[in-house]
């Protein structure tokens, strides 16, 4: 018969501490950006662990720092916690982290696809994955473009919180068209990309000729990029794909 005390095979107590490892780190991860502590009951419903299990390890967390019980019994995030988070963002590749969301963007919309930050007035080209089509827009990476002219630019100054209009229909929307607005032979459909605490990092956008992005077109690509803003934002945060909470 199993039990605890005789594992019926060699490795179970080298896979027991992986579950634990990964039940402790499913309770840091339970912790979001808005959550200053969570009660027991909580920690126990996010992560889908029993109290006792969620206690015990939280119990365990909090003797190196990663935890800490507040006096009404709930937790919160502590120093060590802290201090990943904070080796994170110091040694954080935002190439890294778009190229592989630019690809997927590209492939699935047969288009170039461009992740663009802010510099002042202008927009930079930080990263770009081109299309497989043989006549495409062209950009290079470290392009720097007019803020005012183009779907990625206008969308860093909509949630950027540039008053009126067309920033204020953009923000209620989430993502912008642009057809010949910078250029007369290309349009573009882009979407913010957000960072820690919502802060806003960059657009992405795919572009190409206005003969093959119509507006219909874009439109038909509007899922397709907002998906790809809302993963590349979960990854510019830290947060696992698929993590419920």
């Amino acid at each position: 018969m199993k039990t605890e005390q005789t594992p019926d095979t060699d490795d179970s107590p080298a896979e027991e501490g992986v579950v634990a490892v990964r039940r402790a780190m499913s309770i840091l991860e339970a912790f979001g950006v808005d959550d200053t502590h969570l009660t027991l009951a909580e920690l126990s419903r996010r992560t889908g662990c029993h109290r006792s299990t969620v206690l015990r390890l939280a119990r365990t967390l909090a003797m190196d720092d990663y935890l800490a019980q507040r006096p009404d019994g709930t937790w919160r995030l502590a120093r060590a916690a802290g201090w990943l988070g904070a080796c994170y963002q110091a040694t954080f590749n935002i190439v890294e982290v778009v190229q592989p969301v630019l690809r997927e963007l590209s492939a699935a919309t047969g288009e170039s696809a461009t992740f663009y930050v802010r510099e002042g007035k202008q927009r930079i080209c930080m990263a770009r994955v081109e299309g497989p089509k043989s006549i495409r827009h062209h950009v290079r990476v470290g392009a720097a473009l007019p803020l005012e002219l183009g779907s990625p630019g206008r969308i860093l100054l909509a949630f950027s919180g540039e008053p009126g209009e067309p920033y204020e229909s953009v923000r209620r929307a989430g993502y912008m068209l642009s057809l010949g607005e910078r250029d007369a032979e290309v349009s573009s459909i882009s979407a913010p990309v957000y960072g820690i605490n919502w802060t806003l990092q960059g657009a992405i956008c795919i572009s190409g000729p206005i003969s093959r992005l119509t507006e219909a077109v874009l439109l038909e690509h509007k899922e397709a990029i907002l998906a790809a803003a809302s993963r590349l934002s979960r990854s510019m945060m830290g947060v696992r794909q698929g993590l419920g909470r």
